[in-house]
């Protein structure tokens, strides 16, 4: 391993493992959690190549345009970005999606809500193509998950941002779904009710879809305003506060949801939403008050929180 004085107190790396050692470095001074990861990450993107390669040509010298371009987006993680929005992916459900800072960042916890729906709903094949809609898409993960999961569903992602649909548009073709995705700007599901929208946003289905919805999915923001101080930096000053903050107390937008996707499932429709730390009970309340749900349940996450509540339409 070989690496030189820089003169400002950092070694500038010139072979791949210094490099890798010095990213830690870097970013263990920064206090950057999973620190080696996040080092690997960091040089696979800036070289172009895999893990694999990293380690089977740790000695390989680096040129001082790869290096420098190495120790920029080491700088970026060490002063707080997230990984993902610096390589622009991040892997949901099996597939790889492209993140920006116009949407939040896919996670694991979300995937509980395929796997509730394909718990509930079942995989197999039908005479009459599934209708979902997904609320608050963001990336398109769940959206694009859901497609792949069910192969002949007819879908409608929405978001209120129109940067974030940019994104997910981009996903549903990178993993060829787009042809069964119709992507909608509006607030939760406002425009499939039929509420004033400007005339510029009129819908355009690519294809037809049935009144009511059999699923409907969403992964809302729902952290309270009050806990803005106490998230992580990565998430507080990076993360959209748009698909992030639910309000005062994280939960007031799902009165609205929850009636919303009343009016538009089918009788029999599934709800699977994703619920915040401590939130289950409050929704469950604001679900059974209605009288129009049966079937609730409640699935937590791998760390035992309570993460995806379903409830099925009367």
């Amino acid at each position: 391993m070989k690496a030189i004085e820089t003169g400002q107190g950092l070694t500038r790396p010139t072979d791949v493992r210094a490099a890798l050692k010095e990213g830690i470095a870097r970013l263990d001074a920064g206090q950057v959690r999973s620190s080696a990861l996040a080092a690997e990450l960091l040089l696979m993107h800036a070289l172009g190549r895999d893990r694999t390669w990293l380690y089977a040509h740790a000695t390989d010298q680096l040129d001082a345009e790869s290096t420098e371009r190495y120790l920029a987006l080491v700088g970026r993680r060490a002063a707080g970005e997230p990984v993902q929005y610096i390589v622009r992916k991040q892997d949901f459900w099996g597939l790889e999606f492209e993140v920006t800072p116009a949407v939040l960042i896919p996670r694991p916890e979300t995937e509980h809500i395929v796997e509730v729906a394909l718990a509930r709903v079942g995989e197999g094949n039908r005479a009459v193509p599934l209708a979902i809609a997904d609320v608050g898409t963001g990336s398109g993960c769940l959206a694009v998950a859901l497609a792949k999961v069910f192969s002949n569903a007819q879908i409608v992602a929405t978001d209120i941002s129109a940067e974030a649909l940019k994104v997910a548009r981009r996903n549903a073709a990178r993993h060829e779904v787009q042809d069964r995705i119709e992507f909608v700007e509006t607030d939760l599901l406002a425009r499939l009710l039929g509420e004033p929208v400007d005339a510029s946003l009129a819908l355009q289905r690519s294809f037809p879809i049935r009144p009511e919805f059999d699923l409907i999915v969403s992964n809302p923001p729902y952290v309270a305003l009050s806990d803005s101080d106490s998230l992580e930096r990565e998430v507080g000053e990076h993360e959209p506060g748009l698909a992030l903050y639910g309000g005062p107390t994280g939960v007031e937008i799902y009165p609205r949801l929850i009636e919303q996707a009343e009016t538009l499932l089918g009788a029999g429709g599934l709800l699977v939403v994703e619920l915040g730390c401590g939130a289950a009970d409050r929704v469950g309340e604001m679900i059974d008050s209605r009288g129009t749900w049966k079937n609730v349940t409640v699935t937590n996450d791998l760390a035992g929180i309570p993460r995806a509540l379903a409830a099925e339409r009367v």
